[in-house]
């Protein structure tokens, strides 16, 4: 709120008033609406003209009313978020990184986070953010039926999506998926494996199904077995079970050499089953993960994993935010991955069914 100035006259001795523009810039030397523009962030305002604002600002403590001036021009330096899912990774992560990147613009983020992301969620969650004079609507689903839903929403400001590769969507921001499946599966057949196992994430998720579609492309390029696809949740446990599974195919005669897992935290799983099971990573089987959670360095042994740049899809919403805002018409481009190579891949050793190695399964 604006800050209170005592008055030094005899006929305000004593009173308080509130610290306004008009003080901004009579000690800056400009008028009422130059300081507007300023603080509005607004254009054509001269380089020094602006520093002079600043620092009268700056010089007497100046807050803006930031209730008035969303009264006065209909929107806020606020930017709405709807989201799911925040204890997963990839959520998480993109808040923090819109988070920082909306601060460092000088916007403030409110969220509004669903219990699931169904598609009358997402749309309500949306309608709900668009009643509180935000300046731009960012909404964030990785799950099919939500992000279809969302063209039928009309919020009358900017509306962002940040989803898992282009879609319908008007403005959409992304990480590319597909190229980060490439760069997995691509590094294992390289290393000389002649196919590469994969567990997926949710059925409904299109981060998964994209994943899965580019390791099926790259297995079908090189003319390479493309094997049953196990089933995970994105979590440890069920990437404890693929490993089980995959152990019983070993076991069975089928040739199990590489595995991309769909993100770490499978991974995770999937090293822990292995390790009770004997099987040495990467001398019998090689992993490749996808996120590069702050832990896959530290896992045993250090996980060769996919990182996702959330700071840079941040800062690149935020620029489709203010672009939007300005009047301007962009498509960003897709936030690229890379691959962090570390110690659970190597070339495979001579195929021989059942379990290798010389240590011994767990009790």
């Amino acid at each position: 709120m604006d800050r209170p100035v005592v008055g030094s006259g005899p006929a305000d001795l004593g009173a308080t008033r509130s610290l306004g523009m008009a003080d901004v810039a009579a000690r800056a030397g400009v008028s009422h609406q130059t300081v507007s523009r300023v603080v509005n962030a607004q254009p054509n305002v001269a380089a020094a003209t602006r520093k002079k604002v600043l620092d009268a600002i700056a010089e007497l403590g100046y807050r803006p009313n930031s209730a008035a001036r969303a009264l006065v021009t209909g929107s806020s330096r606020t930017i709405g978020l709807a989201i799911a899912n925040v204890s997963q990774y990839g959520p998480a992560q993109t808040l923090l990184g819109l988070e920082h990147a909306a601060r460092e613009a000088g916007y403030f983020l409110t969220v509004s986070v669903l219990d699931d992301d169904s598609p009358g969620n997402l749309i309500e969650a949306v309608e709900r953010l668009a009643t509180q004079s935000v300046a731009a609507i960012v909404a964030l689903s990785t799950y099919e039926g939500a992000v279809r839903a969302l063209p039928v929403v009309n919020p009358r400001v900017p509306l962002i999506t940040v989803q898992a590769e282009r879609g319908g969507q008007d403005l959409a921001v992304w990480v590319d998926q597909e190229t980060g499946a490439a760069l997995a599966t691509k590094h294992l057949l390289d290393l000389g494996h002649r196919t590469v196992h994969h567990v997926r994430g949710p059925a409904n998720a299109l981060e998964a199904d994209a994943r899965q579609r580019r390791w099926r492309i790259e297995l079908e390029s090189v003319g390479a077995p493309v094997p049953p696809v196990l089933h995970g949740d994105w979590w440890p446990p069920t990437g404890y079970l693929a490993g089980r599974e995959l152990i019983a195919r070993r076991r069975g005669g089928e040739e199990v050499t590489a595995v991309f897992v769909a993100n770490d935290q499978m991974a995770l799983g999937l090293l822990s089953a292995f390790d009770e099971a004997g099987i040495r990573v990467p001398d019998d089987i090689s992993v490749v993960g996808f996120d590069d959670v702050p832990e896959a360095p530290y896992y045993a042994p250090p996980l060769t994993t996919v990182r996702q740049d959330f700071a840079e899809l941040g800062r690149r919403v935020v620029q489709a935010v203010l672009a939007r805002i300005g009047g301007t018409s962009v498509q960003p481009e897709p936030v690229q991955p890379r691959l962090m190579v570390r110690s659970t891949t190597a070339p495979p050793q001579a195929a021989r069914p059942g379990i290798r190695g010389s240590a011994a399964p767990r009790t």
